[in-house]
């Protein structure tokens, strides 16, 4: 009796890393990051984060459904999506526009492309830039975190009442005190508006306002080495893009420092770090190859820095992430390693 041989598709060695456990390891590495910013800013930290989650994992579920596809829930990308995207959030941002950002993560940036695998930008990114270009003053209100008191880097905070209108600091109708970012200070005021924290222990342990995702350096370090010594990620963009930002603010510090901020406000602020380590590794959007993930980062480094110090935006690293990802098939074929024992041709 013939006996036949069959051979499916590439590839035949498999590991023994799926696909829902690199999702629930990132998810797992930002919970410090995450639970430091419900410590900071309380319940309009808790609303954004559950209230996004759920409804990004609702859009995944139904836009699955309508493709005719199964809810595919359980592989953690929707909830990851979610996550990521509420970590570039104000705190105390409405839910609806919270759900406008999911919406465009979900649908927009990964279903219309065909979903999960198939996307050509970061999603949570996507959302979140949407969301800046519709909504900039809400997205632009920051709170303060609590404890802070009548100023917020010597400067004088905001409040506001329900109905959105100025009231005096000691009256019980406040609802939400805000202030300006480190980042939009300087892009503001120069560095001379932030030259008491410019070294300061809090700009690495997180004690200063801004999205929800950039409250704590040390937090998001924590789960970005997390997942290096994992192997979920590789330290080519990280190293790269941090390292090309450090690069370019020591130069331009050295250059003019009552205008320049050092390089310790501009790796520790913002959002660099969960940038470098969380966004821009993200498998689908990110290059393949070593030499193109040092381009990517690099790019990225560049891209941040001119948005920063000479752009109209105090941060950069949406747009920088956002701009890489359309670049990454031309890297990708730039970069593509040479098969072995394949030599050019001699010329005729």
């Amino acid at each position: 009796m013939d006996k036949k041989l069959f051979v499916s598709s590439s590839p035949h060695v498999h590991g023994q890393v799926s696909t829902p456990a690199i999702m629930w390891t990132v998810v797992l590495s930002l919970l410090p990051a995450t639970l430091w910013s419900f410590y900071l800013f309380g319940l309009p930290a808790v609303t954004v984060v559950l209230g996004t989650v759920a409804l990004t994992a609702a859009l995944e579920a139904i836009s699955n459904k309508v493709a005719g596809g199964p809810l595919a829930l359980r592989d953690g990308s929707a909830v990851l999506t979610g996550l990521l995207l509420a970590l570039t959030l104000p705190p105390g941002l409405p839910l609806w526009m919270c759900g406008a950002g999911a919406f465009v993560s979900v649908v927009v940036a990964k279903a219309f492309f065909g979903g999960l695998g198939q996307n050509l930008f970061n999603p949570a990114m996507t959302g979140r830039v949407f969301l800046l270009i519709a909504f900039p003053a809400a997205m632009t209100k920051w709170l303060v975190p609590r404890g802070t008191g009548e100023s917020l880097l010597g400067h004088p905070v905001t409040a506001y009442d329900t109905a959105g209108k100025l009231v005096e600091l000691t009256s019980a109708k406040v609802d939400a005190i805000t202030a300006a970012t480190p980042l939009g200070l300087l892009c503001e005021k120069g560095a001379g508006a932030v030259a008491a924290i410019q070294n300061s222990p809090d700009l690495f342990i997180g004690q200063l306002n801004g999205s929800l995702g950039e409250t704590s350096a040390a937090f998001l370090l924590l789960g970005g080495l997390f997942l290096l010594v994992r192997r979920i990620i590789t330290w080519h963009i990280p190293v790269a893009y941090i390292g090309t930002v450090a690069v370019i603010a020591a130069i331009t510090h050295a250059v003019d420092p009552a205008q320049y901020a050092s390089v310790a406000f501009h790796v520790f602020t913002g959002g660099l770090m969960i940038g470098a380590f969380f966004m821009a590794t993200d498998y689908v959007t990110s290059p393949m190859y070593p030499m193109g993930k040092l381009i990517f980062g690099v790019g990225c480094g560049v891209l941040t820095m001119v948005i920063r110090l000479w752009g109209g935006y105090p941060e950069g690293v949406s747009f920088a992430v956002l701009l890489l990802n359309a670049c990454v098939p031309i890297i990708d074929n730039a970069t593509r390693p040479k098969k072995f024992g394949l030599t050019k041709l001699a010329a005729a």
